[in-house]
């Protein structure tokens, strides 16, 4: 299989964060400076402490992904973003409370060099967040062309070579495509207009795209997920994902569905709960933001049990979820799933799932994988939509025409072998049948 010609990672690799004093991004970058100076590892980065199968598994060639495919490296990463709070990020991660103290403290020189641009921002779209650090103008369009410029003055500023964009703000309220949404020509227009429709994270990625920088979005709004975006995410050759990143209660679910239908166990209800005290919270204790949560959050088992081709077995399935901000718990998020399964004979069973995660512990090394992907799509001249990245995803974005695969280990083969492909290894079936003749 011939090898795809990749640019090679030289020089600096900008990354924008929308939602720069967030939880996650503090997370982020206070990880990696801790990395870069040899005090912490990177727990849960596929591309830095993965490995990969390549060949058949008698030759045992099973290299690190990061030494296997022409990463950029953790040291030449350069981080800014916006934000509606004007706070350097040492201040922010002690106000976001999910490094310990200890943690901050060693990091403070790194972190208080930091401070954000200010934001598009609309509290329409936000309800229960207000924030004084916050660009105005015009129109939509007027501040679209304001990130562009911020874009264009980092690259300068940093003597950047590349870029990335990353939605880590928060959920915004739910919004169905619509016309406005439907190609460029009306989502300009709509720009021009002040269309209602047209959120600040459809903003943010439309000026990414725009300037030819990679945009995932990490939450699950709408956002790049439009054919007006899509479209010319194509035209401008930059590659696009999203949505909502997979960390805690939607990961279980991806792991535990599959083995159900796996072994063609029945599902006959599943309840899910949680309780957090972060400003994710805060936000999603607003109905129209927690109604963009609940799709993404619901459509996962729908998906990986294809309801509709086993209808015996999930046919009556009743899946329920539910957000309740507790200030108290903060960052350390705790989820609850009730699963009322049945099996021979229709006899029933039950499943009881208690995890204490941390949300932005998960998050942090899925962001980071996702920007070193999405800088090698670039610069392997892939555009549009990564499907090959859903592995990362709540609600992943995909072609039209098919249904999104939410299976972790399906996506996980869909994602390794992607990278088989683009450094020209054989794809791998699992096959194995010439160990037997």
């Amino acid at each position: 299989m011939k090898k795809v010609n990749i640019e090679p990672a030289k020089g600096k690799l900008g990354v924008l964060i929308p939602g720069f004093c967030g939880a996650i991004t503090t997370t982020i970058i206070g990880g990696i400076e801790g990395i870069k100076k040899g005090e912490d590892q990177p727990i849960g980065s596929l591309t830095q402490m993965g490995r990969i199968r390549l060949g058949k598994r008698s030759e045992n060639r099973n290299p690190l992904i990061k030494d296997f495919l022409p990463l950029a490296d953790l040291k030449d990463l350069v981080f800014g973003g916006w934000d509606i709070y004007n706070e350097n990020l040492y201040e922010a991660a002690k106000k976001a409370s999910v490094l310990e103290k200890p943690h901050i403290e060693r990091l403070k020189k790194e972190l208080s060099a930091y401070r954000p641009m200010k934001a598009v921002f609309d509290r329409k779209y936000v309800k229960n967040l207000t924030g004084s650090w916050v660009k105005e103008a015009a129109n939509k369009m007027e501040l679209a062309k304001l990130l562009m410029k911020d874009i264009e003055d980092f690259k300068k500023r940093n003597k950047l070579d590349r870029m990335v964009m990353i939605w880590c703000a928060s959920t915004e309220v739910y919004i169905e495509e619509s016309e406005v949404h439907s190609n460029i020509e009306k989502f300009e227009k709509g720009l021009l207009n002040n269309d209602p429709l047209i959120a600040p994270s459809m903003i943010y990625a439309y000026a990414a795209i725009k300037s030819g920088v990679p945009f995932i979005n990490g939450a699950p709004n709408l956002s790049c997920y439009i054919p007006a975006l899509i479209n010319l995410a194509i035209k401008n050759n930059v590659p696009i994902s999203g949505s909502d990143f997979k960390t805690g209660q939607t990961l279980m679910k991806t792991i535990i569905a599959p083995g159900l239908k796996a072994r063609m166990l029945g599902v006959k209800g599943w309840f899910s709960t949680n309780i957090l005290g972060n400003r994710d919270g805060e936000v999603l204790d607003d109905p129209d933001s927690f109604k963009t949560k609940e799709v993404s959050k619901l459509s996962v088992l729908e998906s990986i049990l294809q309801q509709e081709k086993y209808p015996n077995l999930y046919g009556e399935l009743y899946h329920k979820v539910r957000i309740n901000y507790y200030p108290p718990r903060g960052d350390n998020k705790e989820s609850w799933d009730n699963i009322d399964i049945f099996g021979w004979l229709n006899y029933p069973m039950q499943i009881k799932i208690n995890f204490l995660c941390r949300d932005s512990i998960l998050a942090a090394p899925v962001a980071l994988d996702l920007i070193l992907f999405s800088d090698l799509a670039k610069r392997a001249g892939l555009s549009g939509i990564q499907e090959w990245l859903s592995f990362y995803f709540k609600s992943p974005m995909h072609a039209k025409e098919v249904y999104p695969e939410n299976d972790l280990f399906v996506q996980l083969e869909k994602l390794e072998n992607n990278l088989r492909y683009l450094m020209g290894e054989k794809l791998i079936t699992h096959l194995g049948v010439e160990y037997y003749k």
